[in-house]
Order: structure tokens, then sequence, then C-alpha cells
């Protein structure tokens, strides 16, 4: 589904394609192996405290809310965290929301037994950076997720989308495949559970001890 993309200090902020809520039968698919490899991921560490960073729109925030677990969500967009609170209106009391840059985020207040960076380390400018701040806030757990790369570009192209720039989606910085983001993980964290739901990779890790 085509939106328009929200643009805030000249960064993309949330999706640039709805597909949480687009029409096309097999993108609600792949989005639904991806959500459920999420749920799957998340029931195993049975967190007591979750901190969503880049929560964006708050497409995973409704799920994460459903786990027996203190909330958190955090984004540097003031307006995307509006469009998430305004869709999350019989939730809003159980978040506590937070308009921050994922670099600024504190230990102290913003760490969580589970934190989970879902679509996000590919928009960074500075994503080793961002995976220390992650580090620091993991306690001890983190699930993160990116696009499966260059299979994310070629679907791209495959259905038309961005050909002008190869596949690029508007606002993607860092490009990973499976092996290169583990590989990047594995600076920071211990992977414990790996998924690939077509076209993306998803990671369940702990802190290093």
């Amino acid at each position: 589904m085509k939106q328009k993309p929200i643009v805030e200090d000249g960064i993309i902020a949330g999706n640039v394609y709805d597909k949480y809520g687009t029409k096309n039968p097999l993108a609600r698919v792949l989005v639904s192996r991806f959500l459920e490899s999420v749920r799957e991921l998340v029931s195993r560490v049975e967190p007591s405290s979750i901190h969503e960073v880049g929560c964006g729109e708050g497409n995973l925030t409704r799920m994460l809310c459903s786990f027996d677990a203190t909330m958190r969500a955090s984004d540097f967009s003031r307006e995307v965290i509006a469009v998430a609170r305004s869709g999350l209106t019989d939730l809003v009391d159980q978040v506590e929301w937070n308009i921050a840059s994922i670099y600024d985020l504190d230990p102290a207040v913003d760490a969580a037994n589970l934190v989970v960076c879902c679509e996000v380390l590919e928009h960074l400018e500075q994503p080793e950076r961002a995976l220390q701040v992650l580090s620091a806030l993991a306690r001890p757990w983190l699930l993160v997720s990116v696009p499966r790369e260059p299979l994310w570009r070629v679907l791209n192209l495959l259905r038309g989308k961005y050909l002008g720039q190869l596949g690029n989606t508007p606002g993607h910085l860092n490009h990973w495949s499976t092996r290169g983001f583990t590989d990047f993980l594995a600076t920071r964290f211990d992977l414990v559970e790996l998924r690939t739901p077509l076209p993306w990779t998803i990671a369940l890790c702990r802190t290093k001890e």
C-alpha cells in the first residue's frame, strides 16, 4: 500500500510502504510470517519488561503489548509517535512513550529485560554506535531484524519499485546479508536463535558476559 512517508529533520520516519496494511495477498503472507517469528522469539524469552526502540507507527507495539511485561516504546520522530499513539488508543496507557534518538537513550532509564529493534538499523548513519547503545540497554536480551539483502532489493525490482535506485527502499543506508548481519551482531552479542522469514533476518541475541 502506497503511503506518503513521514519525514522529520530530513530523515524518513516510519514505513515508506505500508506492508502491515497492504491488501496484496503475497505481502500479507510474508508479513504474517515475520510477525509470527517475532512473537515466537519473544515468547521464548518471557520478558518482564520490553523496550521497543524505533517503534515507528506502532505496528509491532500492539503485538508486544500482549505479553505480560511492562512496555516502553521510543522513536526519534515526534510525528510518528503521535501516529502510533492515535492507532493504539485502547493501549496508549499501557505503553510508556518516549521521543528520543536511539543514540540518546540512557541505560539508567531505558534498559529493559528485552529490547526490540526491528526495521531500524538499516536506516542509521552510525549502526555500530547504535549497536553499542543497544548492548547497554539489553538486560540481557535483544530481538533485532533487518531486510535480508540482496533479496530485499531483488523483490522490489520484481514488483517494479525503486528501479532508479536498483530496488533500494528510500531511507535504507545499510544492507546486510544474513551472514553479514550475524557477524555485525557478534561484535556485541551472542546469537541465541536466528530466523529468516522471507525477506528478513531476525535474530534473538544475548549480551556478551
